[in-house]
């Protein structure tokens, strides 16, 4: 890491928060590493925030900002411990670390109960996020109350303690070209994993087999992991949205639903693809699919700045309904589904999220009340989806026809561009890669 790491996107970032901060102390500690069984460990990953911020890629650290006339940034990590590094692999050390992640100072991160108190001595602004790690929120009272025991020696507690995440979520909404980057390149390797999924896929394999092909190719072109559990789900399964269990037989005539993608140097993808176990659509499972691709089309469309986030989703409903109602699935006109939101038994969920360190990325989805306003640089999924259940007043011949496309959206100056095209998505594209796999 040490030849190849470049910090100057994470210092830019640092700068940008101390800014922000105007004045006060900001402490953003990593993930706690957590055990999977007895002395077995998960693998480790980075918090977001803090990846975001330093690169820095081991456990039990904290970052330290200080803002105002004087700033300042400080990183607290392991020390560097040639007995550990046989058992578990490199360390930086506070030096190393200082110099390579670009920081003014780098403590042990046994210091951290020491000085911490000193940093945050007599600042007005607390910067933290507490709630959602009780042992770090402990770690925090501990400090404002050793600041607080020293009021005879002149020394104050910081009145006021404000979410840091906040001013993060609005930094993190808007990606760079660094970042853009990466995310185009863990897009175009979970693509090329969807595309070898398909070519895979055949009646009488499991669902887990397919799933085996997926982490293949994400490994095999660098990613470490995937972004989130992947969905590989087989006729009525791909009607159960989070279906996660991947162990279900793929018969003849299934329509079968992937929604998978990698993690690239911190950032996810996402990509769902739907398609025939046997290379074929149906008739029926052709007339589901292209209303959906119809609707993700208009998504597209809808995606642009200046318009708000709910704007794809309004266009892909658009499309949805008026599919519906000629397919009979629902009844009434267009106005009457979508004022008693009867296409809901269909379609449950909205088109769009956010994307970016996170698969469900960070940053608000409204100004107040309003939808929040797109704009050059922001990056949403587009996933329109139809799931249909058996049911009494559902022809038979859509039972279990369960159908999402869903792609990575990078808003730019005029509109948005796909960077997740190299799957194929059209009814042609994937039955002619399917037939080619299987000549």
């Amino acid at each position: 890491m040490t030849a190849t790491f470049d910090p100057a996107p994470f210092l830019a970032r640092r700068q940008r928060l101390q800014e922000t901060m105007a004045q006060g102390v900001a402490v953003i500690p990593t993930a706690p590493e957590q055990v999977r069984n007895r002395d077995a460990h998960f693998p480790f990953r980075s918090d977001s925030y803090f990846h975001y911020l330093s690169g820095f890629p081991e456990p039990e650290a904290v970052i330290v900002l200080v803002a105002g006339d004087a700033p300042k940034s400080i990183l607290f990590c392991r020390d560097k411990d040639m007995e550990r590094e046989i058992w578990d692999g490199y360390r930086y050390g506070p030096a190393a670390a200082k110099e390579v992640f670009a920081f003014d100072e780098a403590h042990s991160i046994t210091e951290l109960e020491a000085k911490l108190p000193e940093l945050i001595a007599n600042q007005p602004l607390l910067w933290t996020a507490l709630g959602f790690d009780p042992a770090w929120d402990n770690r925090i009272t501990a400090a404002l109350n050793v600041v607080r025991g020293q009021s005879r020696a002149g020394k104050r507690a910081p009145e006021t303690i404000r979410n840091v995440r906040a001013p993060l979520d609005a930094m993190r909404l808007v990606k760079d070209a660094f970042e853009l980057d990466i995310m185009g390149r863990a897009a175009r390797i979970s693509a090329g994993a969807h595309r070898r999924a398909m070519q895979f896929i055949r009646p009488g394999r499991n669902e887990y087999e397919v799933e085996a092909e997926l982490l293949h190719e994400f490994r095999r072109q660098g990613s470490p992991y995937p972004a989130y559990t992947s969905i590989v789900a087989a006729g009525a399964h791909a009607c159960v949205l989070h279906y996660v269990e991947n162990n279900g037989p793929i018969a003849d005539g299934d329509l079968v639903l992937i929604d998978a993608g990698c993690e690239l140097e911190g950032y996810a993808s996402d990509i769902t693809r739907s398609f025939p176990a046997n290379g074929r659509f149906s008739g029926p499972q052709k007339d589901i699919y292209q209303l959906v691709l119809d609707a993700q089309y208009a998504a597209e469309q809808a995606t642009r700045p200046g318009a708000t986030f709910m704007a794809p989703h309004d266009a892909a409903l658009k499309v949805l309904v008026q599919g519906l109602l000629d397919l009979k699935l629902i009844s009434g006109t267009s106005d009457e589904a979508l004022e008693k939101e009867s296409y809901k038994r269909f379609y449950m969920h909205r088109t769009s999220h956010w994307l970016g360190m996170d698969v469900h990325d960070a940053g608000e989805y409204k100004d107040g009340e309003q939808w929040k306003t797109l704009q050059a640089g922001m990056v949403l999924t587009l996933e329109p989806g139809c799931y249909i259940r058996p049911g009494d007043d559902v022809p038979e011949a859509f039972w279990n026809i369960g159908v999402r496309i869903e792609d990575d959206a990078v808003v730019t100056a005029n509109g948005c561009e796909l960077i997740t095209q190299d799957a194929p998505k059209t009814v042609a594209e994937i039955e002619a890669l399917m037939q080619d796999a299987r000549s």
